[in-house]
């Protein structure tokens, strides 16, 4: 019995040593990369969200694949090689915000919430198809931006909004995270106190920590 009793307490005890080590193993040192707009590209002076996750997560990479001014459709011809093409690591998740530049030229280039819809569909299925998750994004407010926006423009913007939100229950997506609800202000279609620069489209350094902070919180919060 004494020997059983001190069994008992010896793999108790290697037991709480091996502990901490096991949580950290837990932890994931993730590889990914964001498709996007200007709010996306780093050389215009987008896609600071990102550093917040490198920041957070320190031995994992993000890496920005914005291109200023891009459609969806355009981030779809691209997506192969920009994420997935030579010199590219193995990707763990993929995220995907865009679609403003569509809605404003719905005029000029007879983009509407459809085609849109159908663009980001056929980019979530081929991350998905190499491998890598998919972290949808809605899109942000952007009714401070006189210049473009409009009342039914902002009726697509739901609608698309709507849309992108269903995509995880439809098993479309591994994520979504709402930038639209994360950022808006009052009235909810422009963005919030700090957050916007005067076009009243692109982020401050607010608006991207918010963003940062919520997909750390709702994807990789178990980072490394």
């Amino acid at each position: 019995m004494r020997r059983a009793a001190w069994l008992s307490a010896s793999l108790a005890a290697a037991l709480l040593a091996r502990a901490p080590a096991a949580r950290t193993a837990d932890r994931t040192r993730y590889v990914v990369a964001a498709i996007g707009d200007s709010l996306t590209d780093e050389k215009v002076g987008g896609g600071k969200y990102l550093q917040v996750l490198r920041e957070r997560c320190p031995e994992s990479r993000f890496l920005a694949r914005g291109k200023g001014g891009e459609m969806v459709n355009q981030m779809k011809k691209r997506l192969p090689h920009a994420l997935f093409g030579a010199g590219m690591p193995r990707l763990d998740h993929v995220l995907v915000l865009g679609g403003v530049n569509d809605l404003y030229s719905d005029e000029t280039a007879g983009r509407t919430p459809e085609k849109i819809e159908r663009d980001l569909s056929a980019m979530y299925r081929e991350a998905r198809a190499r491998g890598a998750k998919v972290v949808a994004m809605t899109v942000a407010p952007w009714g401070g931006f006189k210049r473009y926006w409009t009342e039914k423009r902002q009726r697509d913007t739901d609608a698309l909004n709507e849309w992108i939100r269903r995509q995880k229950t439809d098993g479309a997506v591994d994520h979504v995270v709402d930038a639209f609800d994360v950022l808006k202000g009052e009235p909810r279609e422009r963005l919030c106190d700090g957050c916007g620069q005067k076009d009243g489209l692109h982020w401050t350094k607010t608006g991207h920590e918010r963003l940062g902070v919520a997909l750390h919180g709702a994807v990789f919060s178990d980072c490394r």
